[in-house]
């Protein structure tokens, strides 16, 4: 063997023994850095056990099967409108018109849910409250003053993101109830009705509702009391709960601890605006008979037999009178029942039909409650002597027509306008095209139609397509001349009819050509 050979050896060799000791070094090194961690990660805490989540057990209780079967029937109500222009701020008696307290805070509020003033009367607001399902069919129980005044109801189902459009079938001031109804796509599930004067203070009350646009918000509480009269309106004795109700609330149910409703949320005792433990439900019994009378005529019949009764009567006036209870008529409305049957000013009302006369809340709900038409005997204390009368019941509405106080009962609907330009209601403002028109318009002259001067925002037009200076030549293909008609097509027109203009529209102008017109068609089905 060459020296050359052993030198080449002896250099293979120191380069695997380095190789193999550079390995050895890495592996040593991966080992010791591995169990560093390790021990670190150990030391951190050693005493501790891991936690572990369970198996999926479902708890159930009473408030839990309570929510899950009445949360389909609850509803959220969204309204919008365009406000007034006014020179008070409306807020300064508050949101439904309460008195004041002292430091100017709303003691009782109406808790819909707003979205704030508006800087302009122009601007299109928006309010928010709750309703709940009385009828497969879509009809929806809520409080007045979450839709009074609106321009469009707007319902969403719990689980459903459709908005349905809902129209107003009737309210009533004096409760501050309304009714409501959608066009479902299907049977809905309306709640069970329960009996509120089965109530009891201690009770368990749940509300559930849409507090500040929270949809299917449940809170519970207890009856604090019942019958409770804040001085709201001569027809409200409320459930007062502390039920967590808050802006939003309004016009949702609350029920009883088997899922049956026995109010309406309608108010709340505040300082601040929001929840503060004291809440107001109207008694469902006392909506149910509003809502009978509304699906039956529109409109709430309360009966009358034409008397005001003296105000802030104490104990010692009846003694003094010789009567042990009753109330005393401190006027009769003339050519009224009362004053047809013979009763005078100072007589005091003991009994009706034999049953005798607590107060006069006593009273009025008991006239009010008869049907119109029927014949109630009042036995009266006249100079201490005992006289009855046969009084026939009157419609309040009717026994009191010159009176303002029932004036907000009927619906203000605005008349059309004597000049030129008439409110249709398909949400248009229209005329008659003139030969002026034609000329500035490029229209030929002899062209007939109506000429589309504005758009309510939101409306039925809006929502077909109808446009500004649109004009309109046909409605379901029968010809419009005027302004007479489109009023005579309309009036033959019920919701839920479908509805197609023929218009024509003028296209983007060219200096150079004249005007271009396009004829088509805007279809839609008229909101019910």
């Amino acid at each position: 063997m060459t020296l050359l050979k052993i030198v080449q050896r002896q250099k293979l060799l120191s380069l695997g023994l380095l190789m193999l000791t550079l390995a050895i070094g890495i592996m040593i090194g991966t080992l010791v850095n591995t169990g560093v961690h390790a021990a670190r990660t150990q030391s951190a805490a050693p005493d501790a056990t891991p936690l572990h989540v369970p198996d999926r057990v479902v708890l159930g209780n009473e408030f839990t099967k309570l929510a899950k079967s009445v949360d389909p029937s609850v509803v959220n109500i969204t309204a919008d409108y365009t406000p007034k222009a006014s020179a008070s701020n409306p807020h300064k008696k508050g949101q439904g018109g309460e008195d004041q307290d002292d430091d100017g805070m709303d003691l009782f509020r109406r808790f819909f849910h707003g979205d704030g003033e508006s800087p302009s009367p122009s601007f299109r607001r928006q309010q928010s409250g709750s309703g709940f399902i009385v009828d497969k069919n879509g009809y929806i129980l809520t409080n007045n003053h979450v839709v009074e005044k609106v321009d469009r109801i707007r319902v969403k189902l719990h689980g459903d993101d459709t908005e349905y459009k809902a129209h107003l079938i009737g309210f009533d001031v004096e409760t501050d109830l309304a009714v409501i109804k959608i066009d479902p796509r299907s049977s809905l599930t309306p709640v069970v009705i329960g009996n509120s004067d089965e109530m009891q203070v201690g009770d368990w009350a749940v509300a559930i509702g849409s507090p500040f646009g929270l949809e299917a918000s449940v809170t519970a509480g207890i009856i604090s009391a019942t019958g409770r009269d804040i001085g709201a309106r001569q027809f409200q004795r409320f459930i007062q709960t502390d039920a967590a109700i808050n802006p939003g609330n309004s016009g949702g149910p609350l029920l009883n601890i088997r899922g049956e409703v026995i109010g309406v949320n309608t108010m709340i005792a505040t300082q601040t605006g929001g929840y503060q433990g004291i809440g107001f439900a109207l008694p469902i019994n006392m909506a149910v008979r509003v809502y009978n009378d509304i699906i039956r005529s529109g409109r709430v019949t309360r009966g009358s037999i034409g008397i005001v009764l003296a105000n802030g009567e104490k104990p010692e006036l009846l003694k003094a009178l010789g009567a042990k209870n009753g109330v005393l008529v401190q006027s009769v409305e003339k050519g009224g029942p009362a004053d047809k049957a013979g009763i005078k000013d100072d007589d005091i009302i003991t009994a009706i039909n034999g049953k005798a006369v607590k107060d006069g809340d006593d009273l009025v709900n008991q006239v009010a409650s008869s049907p119109i038409g029927s014949v109630s005997t009042m036995t009266v204390d006249r100079d201490g002597k005992k006289m009855d009368f046969r009084v026939t019941i009157g419609d309040r509405a009717e026994v009191f027509k010159n009176n303002p106080r029932f004036a907000d009962q009927q619906d203000e609907t605005e008349e059309p306008s004597p000049d030129t330009t008439t409110q249709a209601r398909f949400g248009i403002k229209i005329r008659t095209l003139t030969d002026a028109d034609r000329e500035s318009m490029g229209l030929p002259q002899g062209r007939q139609g109506v000429l589309v001067t504005s758009v309510d925002p939101e409306s039925f037009a809006e929502d077909i397509d109808i446009h500004d200076k649109d004009v309109i030549i046909a409605i379901n293909r029968q010809p419009v001349n005027s302004v007479d008609d489109v009023r005579r097509i309309q009036s033959k027109l019920q919701p839920g009819d479908a509805v197609a203009f023929r218009i024509m529209r003028m296209q983007s102008l060219d200096q150079k050509r004249a005007p271009q017109w396009l004829t088509l068609y805007a279809s839609g089905t008229l909101p019910r």
